[in-house]
């Protein structure tokens, strides 16, 4: 008789061990190790299977791709992040923090898709049927090929949509959906893997694309075992700040298109609206220059978008001045004021209050803003404005060196294309205080010419 061999299994996870233990090492859970003593059978011999039909293997370029062609969902900016539109028999999953609109872009794309006369299933197990319909109802999304169902059996889901055969399904989320055939509760690692391998082989047996809503953890990372993200087709994230109505979509994983696009939404109270065109946005352009102001192109993606840095310089009254940033990296702007006072000759920066933020509450991050937050300084420490159709772009080094950034040319177009004539970059100059120096002269020449007009 076989000799019984000794295994421990995490009832959340499924991790497995030869030896007990109090916690388990993958989802880090207490007392879920149990014993799960089976016996050792010989290995057997794997016969290979009989293949008929459309299973056998053929040359790639004999398959036929036309039934996995893109089909755009009506919104231009979520299709331009899935590479065209939704793939039949795609499983996408959207992430991003709590009520930054994932449920409200989701119902759009149901209304859209049901309005060009494909039947669409929403399955809500986070929200009543009737709370669906108010957000409908408000934002205008009321379409009779549009089902509602609020559910969080998976069983119960998967006869939801064997009743309506919906043309997509939309799961508002994964984490709170549950299956009889896992161990543990909602939300937890087993179950999430077992809800979405589940959806995601109905998907490709049936061709039905899904759409699953994930949570996110306190890091900004997909809740659940990183298994989910391999699992499904498109891993979009949705960003956005709960102080601004604006809202950005991109890719982080997507097996049907590229990952550098980005979508670009506002927040509205009739719901979610594309942004196409978001140059405004950025921008808080006077009629009169002002001290402190230096627009510069940051690439979202392959958007090109005018971004306006702020900033502000005062004698500080403390022992330890002030460095308050807002949409910038407090670090990197540090070391500008080191740059500046060093290599640019702009003393005392040292003993000021630096305040420095962007418009519209986007987040520059890229080396190429360099630059403009460095002309920026420069402009409130010396009080002169530099002119408003003057653009800046580029990396600042230790050495006080402009160097070059990456797609200069789609900066530059970008640029010229919004009416910045004047343009600072590597090729306009090659150190910080010939940049200071020539954005000083681009305001003095602007102020010139507005006297000359008026007298």
């Amino acid at each position: 008789m076989a000799r019984p061999v000794s295994s421990f299994r995490c009832t959340d996870c499924g991790w497995t061990t030869l030896k007990w233990a109090g916690r388990c090492a993958e989802c880090h859970e207490w007392g879920t190790v149990v014993d799960t003593t089976e016996k050792a059978s010989a290995a057997r011999s794997l016969k290979p299977a009989a293949i008929s039909g459309t299973g056998i293997a053929r040359p790639i370029t004999h398959v036929d791709t036309t039934a996995v062609s893109h089909w755009p969902t009506g919104i231009a900016e979520f299709d331009r992040v899935l590479g065209g539109g939704i793939v039949p028999g795609s499983v996408i999953l959207l992430s991003g923090e709590p009520g930054v609109g994932k449920s409200t872009l989701l119902l759009e794309v149901a209304s859209k898709a049901a309005a060009a006369k494909s039947r669409v299933l929403y399955v809500s197990a986070e929200e009543s049927v009737s709370q669906v319909r108010l957000r409908a109802e408000r934002t205008g999304a009321l379409q009779p090929e549009l089902f509602i169902a609020a559910e969080t059996d998976l069983a119960t889901i998967l006869g939801q949509i064997d009743a309506v055969k919906p043309n997509l399904v939309i799961v508002d989320s994964v984490q709170t959906v549950a299956s009889s055939n896992s161990d543990g509760l909602a939300g937890q690692p087993s179950q999430v893997r077992e809800v979405a391998s589940t959806l995601i082989r109905v998907a490709k047996d049936r061709n039905l694309p899904i759409l699953l809503v994930g949570h996110v953890t306190k890091d900004g990372s997909i809740a659940g075992p990183r298994l989910l993200e391999h699992l499904v087709d498109v891993v979009c994230q949705f960003e956005g700040d709960r102080q601004t109505a604006l809202r950005f979509v991109r890719a982080l994983k997507n097996r049907f298109g590229s990952t550098d696009e980005v979508g670009c939404f506002e927040m509205t109270g009739d719901g979610i609206a594309e942004v196409p065109d978001p140059s405004g946005l950025f921008l808080s352009r006077g009629a009169v220059a002002v001290s402190g102001t230096c627009v510069t192109v940051a690439l979202e993606g392959r958007r090109a978008m005018p971004v306006e840095v702020q900033a502000l310089v005062i004698k500080s009254q403390a022992p330890n001045p002030r460095r308050v940033t807002n949409g910038v990296d407090s670090s990197r702007v540090a070391m500008l004021l080191a740059v500046l006072e060093r290599r640019a000759g702009l003393e005392g920066l040292g003993g000021m209050d630096v305040y420095v933020s962007t418009v519209g509450g986007i987040r520059l991050t890229e080396p190429a803003a360099d630059l403009a937050i460095a002309l920026a300084i420069a402009s409130a420490c010396k009080d002169l404005p530099i002119a408003q159709n003057a653009v800046a772009f580029g990396e600042i080094s230790l050495a006080g060196e402009v160097r070059p950034v990456s797609a200069a040319k789609l900066r530059a177009a970008e640029a010229a294309r919004l009416g910045f004539s004047t343009r600072i970059d590597a090729s306009a100059t090659g150190s910080i205080g010939a940049a200071v120096a020539l954005a000083i002269k681009t305001g003095f020449s602007a102020r010139e010419a507005e006297l000359d007009a008026v007298f």
